[in-house]
């Protein structure tokens, strides 16, 4: 097939107006080959929105596999973030994080569910994020069980608050995590300072596998940057939709 066909896309750019935050929030909307509105789909929300669809090459990406690979057709939902305020919003001890994680769950998540056909369960919404986008799709589930049970986290900052928020649970067999982390993530250098991000992750996967998460926990060779996890994104895609 020619490689140019895994190119062609329906791309939406949306702007939602947010009580929450009191601003307009950049949406992207990537609607599947084959889209028919009489249908309905699963939904990958992706935080840092812009980066998943240029740097991660998300929407090429998923194209490919449901073209040639039998890949469930979904529907892309793409969350743009200001870097200047991304730690801010992304990090469990932001001034902006309850504020996001609200607007997320209740002017985000309603918007999309009555403009697209998106199937209005918590097994059809996944939350996708790289670094601390994987770190506040994480909370999101915690907070909001009733709306998210699927997450797929990149590389997730799981550093001292987020473990905090993890020893609170007695009982995530609902929550279903893919987890990927770098063998060589041992140094990364953040706006916060220099963590061990292997470790994080080995410390919170057993956190997780005590409390019974349904778990799925990758270490492969790669550092924390976004040819790592667009390399890897089709078996994160394929473990989430087939």
């Amino acid at each position: 097939m020619n490689d140019s066909i895994y190119y062609k896309r329906t791309l939406i750019k949306e702007k939602l107006p947010s009580a929450v935050l009191q601003e307009t929030r950049s949406i992207r909307i990537v609607l599947p080959p084959g889209y028919n509105e009489l249908l309905t789909y699963p939904v990958l929300y992706c935080q840092d929105g812009e980066d998943f669809i240029n740097f991660g090459r998300v929407a090429t990406i998923m194209t490919r596999l449901i073209l040639d690979e039998g890949l469930e057709p979904a529907i892309i939902v793409a969350v743009d973030v200001d870097k200047a305020v991304r730690t801010e919003e992304y990090a469990p001890e932001g001034s902006r994080f309850s504020a996001y994680c609200r607007f997320f769950a209740t002017e985000l998540i309603p918007f999309v569910e009555e403009h697209y056909p998106v199937r209005k369960n918590p097994e059809s919404r996944i939350l996708a994020g790289d670094s601390l986008g994987g770190t506040v799709s994480l909370h999101l589930a915690l907070e909001y069980p009733d709306l998210f049970k699927r997450v797929m986290a990149l590389s997730g900052a799981f550093l001292g608050s987020t473990q905090e928020r993890l020893l609170s649970e007695q009982d995530l067999s609902w929550l279903e995590l893919y987890m990927l982390i770098g063998l060589q993530e041992e140094n990364v250098e953040t706006t916060r300072g220099t963590f061990d991000f292997l470790a994080a992750n080995r410390s919170t996967r057993d956190l997780l596998e005590q409390r019974s998460t349904r778990l799925t926990y990758l270490e492969e060779e790669g550092k924390h940057l976004w040819g790592f996890w667009q390399q890897q994104l089709p078996s994160a895609l394929h473990h989430f939709l087939g």
